[in-house]
């Protein structure tokens, strides 16, 4: 058998962590022994449905790497297939039109809680042996019901849950297509995994409850059951279900705030899913090792300080080249005109390791190519008394040294020792004056790469 899995977002908001956990495990599934990954959208929700969400899904798994090998498919250009489906399973007598009005089911319904009764729909347009039929009434247009089978079990061995089964009772007749004609989800699922071949699908918990409904009408359709796989919602920092709060954003957003794809698939590949105690690992390590036999079933628990150390192991053991044009995008949207070179290699290369985002990185390396204004409080503080003497002098022997990190080191020791201070004492100040910042690499390291013109011009400013 050859795996086919499939992604099918609803193009009603941005790709989420959730969904893209969901898309990168199908993937890797189908990646692993060789299958298809098929993309499809499912835009039969006309009034929330946009082109914009479609892009956003699209932008996503680019940015992820997730690649397809089928699609995208759309469900609004199937509803012909749809309608046709429809009319095989009225001819067979697996469906029926269902005349009840939306008023007659919300009386049903209160009449059903107040006898303490789950509220359903009692199948009284259900055709069945003996049975007579009232005359449907004029200009009504029906709904199309599946007519489910009305006892024993449907059952399955889920791949991460083990098995799953349901009363057939509990389950009413599902609306197939709705009064104008328009399909209805869980019955476009069931016709696009039939006709795409799907064999496994891989998706969230939360359609563990759809799973019955859709595998009764592929049994009645004479249609192959995938294999189904329900992974556990995630969860945020402090328990709860994932929010905006804890990270439930748009992928692109963590794009936007200077995350690697490499470290989000790497962080979402442990979410609910083990390879031992491995936790940095490549993607292609990820397909090698990937089975859905280690996916815990229970909830997964994001972390968003685990994340962010991860982006920083990852920024550690990237190259200058591979960060520089991230670099680069961050500081010229700030009105800057970088363009990649040495001292911009060499300042990443400097910095990388200390920050948790390519955000951060960029933010360090703006007194490098931008004009800073130190915060007042901070100047105050390291700019005492005692240290001035050390400054003046520092920055009068710094127009003739040469302009390499280890000289200017020298220089700064001896500037230190002949004034009896400690390093910081001199280190801080000059860290405010020339970067704005408290915390940098090595002081001497850091003005190697300013220009000289720059860094005499910043200290004058405060001698």
């Amino acid at each position: 058998m050859t795996v086919r899995t499939r992604f099918a977002p609803s193009p009603t908001g941005y790709l989420h962590i959730g969904g893209a956990r969901t898309a990168l495990f199908s993937w890797a599934f189908a990646r692993h022994y060789g299958g298809t990954f098929v993309l499809r959208i499912e835009d039969t929700d006309l009034e929330r449905s946009t082109p914009e969400a479609v892009q956003a899904i699209l932008d996503g798994m680019t940015w992820m790497g997730l690649t397809y090998d089928e699609g995208p498919f759309y469900q609004t250009m199937r509803m012909a297939r749809y309608k046709a489906v429809i009319q095989e399973m009225l001819a067979a007598g697996s469906a029926y039109p269902c005349y009840t009005s939306q008023q007659e089911l919300e009386t049903l319904r209160e009449e059903q809680r107040a006898r303490g009764e789950k509220p359903r729909y009692d199948g009284r347009w259900r055709p069945e042996h003996g049975k007579i039929l009232p005359a449907p009434p004029e200009g009504v247009l029906p709904v199309i019901r599946f007519r489910n089978p009305p006892d024993g079990v449907v059952g399955w061995e889920d791949m991460v849950k083990g098995h799953i089964e349901f009363a057939n009772a509990e389950l009413d007749d599902l609306i197939l297509a709705r009064a104008d004609g328009t399909p209805t989800y869980n019955f476009c699922v069931v016709v696009d995994d039939w006709d795409m071949g799907i064999t496994h699908v891989i998706r969230g918990d939360d359609h563990v409850n759809n799973t019955p409904r859709q595998i009764n009408i592929l049994r009645a359709l004479n249609a192959p059951v995938p294999q189904y796989a329900h992974l556990s919602m995630i969860l945020g920092d402090d328990g709860t279900k994932l929010s905006k709060r804890h990270g439930a954003v748009s992928v692109m957003q963590y794009a936007r705030d200077g995350f690697l794809p490499e470290a989000i698939v790497n962080y979402l590949a442990r979410l609910g899913w083990s390879h031992g105690n491995d936790e940095i690992f490549s993607r292609e390590e990820f397909v090698r090792w990937f089975d859905l036999l280690h996916i815990t079933p229970s909830a997964a628990q994001f972390n968003t300080e685990k994340l962010s150390w991860l982006n920083q192991q990852y920024m550690k053991t990237a190259s200058a080249a591979e960060l520089a044009p991230h670099v680069m995008e961050r500081l010229n949207a700030k009105g800057l005109s970088v363009t990649q070179d040495a001292r911009l290699d060499a300042a990443i290369t400097l910095y990388a390791e200390r920050c948790q985002t390519l955000n951060a990185l960029a933010d360090a390396l703006f007194p490098f190519y931008g004009e800073i204004t130190p915060d007042t409080e901070l100047l105050q503080k390291h700019i005492v008394a005692e240290a001035r003497p050390a400054l003046a002098e520092f920055a009068e022997k710094l127009e003739a040294v040469n302009w390499e990190t280890p000289d200017i080191g020298a220089l700064l020791k001896e500037v230190v020792t002949r004034h009896a201070l400690k390093t910081p004492k001199l280190a801080m100040p000059l860290r405010v004056i020339l970067t704005g910042q408290t915390q940098t690499p090595s002081i001497d390291a850091v003005i190697a790469l300013l220009p000289r013109e720059t860094v005499l011009a910043r200290l004058a400013a405060y001698r």
